[in-house]
């Protein structure tokens, strides 16, 4: 798998971490595992509230995963920001492409000067994980569905409509997977 590509959470999934989410695979090596961030998940906070020094906009903070939820990441579509990762595929044009990451004191100068917007940045807490040939081992048992070079997606959807909206996307088989109920004992 590659970076970009999208993991969407299959809705019997049971685990409260994960339920209906879509994680942003940032990166992986089947040996060293992967790392990825959940999209779809909000918190209350925003940016101002996890550091208070910081003026630009009030940008809210998502839950990048149930690991480390004392640190930062972000993506965005600011392909000159110094040491960001391309995670888009190569086809798709700079100016729609999805970054990670990248210098953390420019994205916060830019934002407090309003060169970078809400519209260009998703920050998150926390962040998702698998040891060596974890993620490939849940891929098998169909924990999850792939979606490779998916990661413009962060930018196309609301948090909220993200997973169903992927599915649909997908179309077919994945289209039933999006009307899953959250309680199928309830129908």
């Amino acid at each position: 798998m590659t970076p970009g590509t999208l993991l969407l959470a299959r809705p019997f999934l049971g685990d409260p971490n994960f339920e209906r989410t879509v994680v942003l695979l940032c990166r992986h090596d089947p040996d060293d595992g992967a790392f990825g961030l959940v999209l779809n998940r909000l918190t209350e906070l925003s940016l101002p509230d996890v550091l208070p020094a910081y003026s630009g906009p009030a940008l809210p903070l998502g839950v990048g995963g149930p690991v480390q939820h004392n640190t930062l990441h972000y993506l965005h579509r600011l392909g000159e920001l110094p040491d960001a990762i391309r995670l888009s595929a190569p086809d798709v044009p700079p100016d729609d492409a999805v970054y990670w990451g990248g210098d953390y004191e420019v994205l916060l100068e830019w934002l407090t000067l309003g060169r970078a917007t809400a519209n260009d940045v998703r920050l998150y807490v926390g962040y998702s994980g698998w040891s060596g040939g974890q993620l490939e081992q849940e891929i098998a048992a169909e924990t999850w569905v792939v979606r490779p070079d998916g990661a413009e997606k962060v930018f196309t959807f609301e948090p909220q409509e993200l997973w169903r909206g992927v599915l649909l996307e997908m179309g077919g088989r994945y289209r039933v997977l999006a009307n899953y109920p959250i309680d199928p004992s309830l129908n």
